[in-house]
């Protein structure tokens, strides 16, 4: 209970909104170029092959686009422009895991619904995105796929739960958590409808982690696990495992 009071009745500060902030308004510009650079740039990208894999290829390059534009560019505005740390924006270990066992709560809630969605034909059709062949096994490229699963995870709870939840703090306080929100609920239109508004839960509350301990890597460690299961049941229900 009094971690719950803690996070909704704790005051941050908060500039005075009269007053304008540089850093607001160059958060929100490069976050809108960055989505729409990851939206669209992907199409014409072709930087990383695996010979005699294209859809590997394929994936690859989307997710070293992601990792551009969700983890470097931020990476150069913030060490650049705003002349800050990275431990500002939740990239350290400290106190990273001092509520592991939300991480525990939010795995045992999460298990029963994916399971239960996988059994859909709307969620076998969208998971895993990397999709094996009928004779494929699981290693070498299901797994090589599941690395770079990682990296995206990684840079995209950066972008969000790191880049712009605690870049906008200083303005907004807690609810520089509900402004990442939006854009990070549409960033899952196109998934199916169960998912899509699972992540404006997903965003408040991996970003309200990331505010109260001043890490996201508690956050990257639940968004791929759950991101793994999901792959893992997809595969179960359509007979790999």
């Amino acid at each position: 209970m009094s971690f719950v009071k803690e996070i909704f009745f704790k005051t941050f500060h908060v500039h005075d909104a009269g007053v304008p902030d540089r850093k607001v308004f160059l958060i929100c510009i490069v976050a809108a170029l960055c989505l729409t650079m990851n939206k669209y740039l992907p199409d014409f990208v072709s930087i990383i092959h695996f010979t005699g894999n294209e859809q590997l290829s394929q994936l690859g390059n989307w997710v070293f686009i992601l990792c551009v534009f969700y983890f470097v560019v931020p990476v150069l505005v913030i060490k650049l422009i705003f002349r800050e740390n990275l431990s500002e924006y939740g990239l350290k270990w400290n106190g990273a895991f001092k509520e592991y066992w939300l991480y525990i709560v939010m795995l045992c809630i999460m298990i029963p619904l994916v399971a239960f969605f996988s059994t859909t034909k709307s969620f076998q059709a969208k998971y895993p995105f990397y999709d094996l062949t009928s004779s494929e096994k699981l290693f070498p490229n299901f797994w090589i796929w599941e690395g770079f699963y990682f990296l995206q995870f990684f840079s995209l709870e950066f972008f969000f739960r790191g880049f712009m939840t605690h870049g906008l703090k200083h303005r907004f306080g807690y609810y520089s958590v509900f402004v990442m929100t939006i854009p990070y609920c549409m960033i899952h239109f196109g998934k199916p409808l169960p998912e899509t508004i699972a992540a404006i839960a997903a965003g408040i509350v991996l970003g309200t982690l990331s505010l109260k301990s001043r890490s996201i890597l508690l956050g990257v460690c639940i968004h791929f696990s759950v991101g793994l299961m999901m792959d893992l049941a997809a595969l179960w229900q359509k007979g790999f495992l």
